[in-house]
């Protein structure tokens, strides 16, 4: 690698704010504001909209849709057309 040309590799913590969920991991993200963690210790914090706590999918949440029977639908409401 050369030196001087990456960022800083550092612990960062994200924070749910939607879930109050909040994980301490490592990136190159940069944030002026900061967190004391649970080991004492203060952290960038990055405020996310979305996580694993909160994502439908990972959650168990998330909709299937059923996409049986919608051209059936269809063709009843607007009828086939021919050419």
């Amino acid at each position: 690698m050369q030196s001087d040309i990456h960022p800083p590799y550092r612990p960062v913590v994200f924070r749910d704010r939607s879930a109050g969920y909040a994980f301490l991991t490592r990136s190159t993200a940069t944030s002026e504001r900061t967190i004391e963690w649970d080991d004492g210790q203060t952290y960038p914090v990055i405020d996310v909209e979305i996580s694993s706590e909160s994502h439908p999918f990972y959650t168990g949440k998330a909709r299937v849709l059923d996409s049986e029977g919608q051209v059936q639908k269809f063709e009843q409401r607007y009828g086939r057309r021919e050419r």
